[in-house]
């Protein structure tokens, strides 16, 4: 018996166009196994009314073509049902898929499809809204709305927001409770990752894992604008949990108490929240198309992640140029004050 697959394709997501990807559906999906449906979204939450709908008529597989808010809308209204997720993604950053190893290739991605190897997944919710990727609040939130506002998509708008507001955010103080009890922090950002990265392969928690029934927290302490090329340089690295600013643990329960309310993200989509944040993860709750070659990839950096390391790490040399001239001129400013002393 062939399975149904729907794909609700979002035609705004990412910055390419998707009108051939009805004709590469058609010319690669494996039609022997499986009967399909193209559906596309004509605004915002639209694909969430899809996918509800795919369920009720008992749909075998909901494809997100798209990016992350799209996937996001998908798995949101397919958890703790018997209807999977699939993702063809088209977005600015993919994160989800990134994780899960779904070829960025649209053709590629369709293979994955066809293979169908279904793994029942976590998933979390923050302040009840459901998120598969990550969440979090602080600096992170704040440049997600920033860039929400700015209506350009692309890692482009995202770096340029991220240096224009980096300069000016000023870290709060968050007290943390989990099973283990409550403590203080002053952060710039907390996040709690079902998955490993962001997006564009930034990883804010490299050991993070969607089946192990915990969410890995992160919480960076504030920095100086001469240790951020370095904080990023581990971030396209995938080493930023040995960072001596980056704090984590995991928990199944989380909650996080601030001095009064602002924005939080889920999936990298913001919405202004209370004081008080509840996040809580939810064990093997959503089916998922996996790769089922994703462990045995060398997960080699893409071009991105190698042109971003380099330019962070030309970033590095200017600093420790600054940091060599600044001692030099402390070292001049003593002998100067030493000798109008005399």
């Amino acid at each position: 018996m062939k399975r149904h697959v729907l794909f609700i394709m979002n035609p705004i997501s990412g910055t390419g166009s998707k009108a051939g990807i009805p004709e590469i559906i058609e010319d690669h999906l494996d039609k022997e196994r499986f009967d399909y449906d193209i559906k596309v979204t004509e605004y915002a939450n639209h694909a969430a009314e899809l996918a509800k709908q795919a369920v009720a008529e008992n749909v075998d597989v909901v494809v997100a073509v798209g990016g992350d808010g799209t996937v996001n809308e998908v798995a949101r209204s397919i958890v703790h049902t018997q209807t999977a997720l699939g993702i063809i993604p088209c977005g600015s950053g993919n994160g989800l898929a990134r994780h899960l190893m779904i070829p960025l290739n649209i053709r590629k991605a369709i293979d994955i499809i066809n293979i169908c190897e279904i793994h029942d997944l976590d998933y979390g919710i923050i302040n009840d809204h459901p998120f598969f990727c990550t969440c979090g609040m602080g600096f992170d939130a704040f440049v997600s709305m920033k860039f929400a506002e700015a209506g350009k998509r692309g890692p482009i708008t995202y770096v340029q927001k991220v240096l224009e507001e980096g300069v000016k955010y000023q870290p709060e103080t968050y007290e943390i409770q989990d099973e283990n009890g409550s403590i203080k922090y002053k952060a710039f950002l907390i996040s709690c990752a079902n998955a490993s990265q962001y997006g564009n392969n930034a990883y804010i928690a490299p050991q993070a894992s969607m089946s192990d029934g915990l969410m890995d927290v992160i919480i960076m302490e504030p920095f100086d604008f001469l240790e951020a090329p370095q904080i990023s340089i581990d971030m396209f690295n995938k080493t930023l949990d040995k960072s001596s600013k980056i704090k984590t643990f995991r928990t199944k329960k989380l909650h996080i108490h601030r001095s009064k309310p602002g924005v939080i993200h889920y999936d990298g989509d913001p919405f202004m929240a209370d004081a008080d944040v509840e996040v809580v993860l939810q064990e093997k709750g959503v089916k998922m198309l996996v790769n089922p070659n994703a462990d045995k990839s060398l997960r080699k950096p893409n071009a991105l992640q190698s042109a971003a390391a380099d330019l962070f790490n030309e970033i590095n040399v200017v600093r420790d140029d600054l940091t060599k001239q600044r001692r030099h001129v402390l070292a001049l400013s003593k002998v100067l004050q030493k000798k109008l002393n005399i």
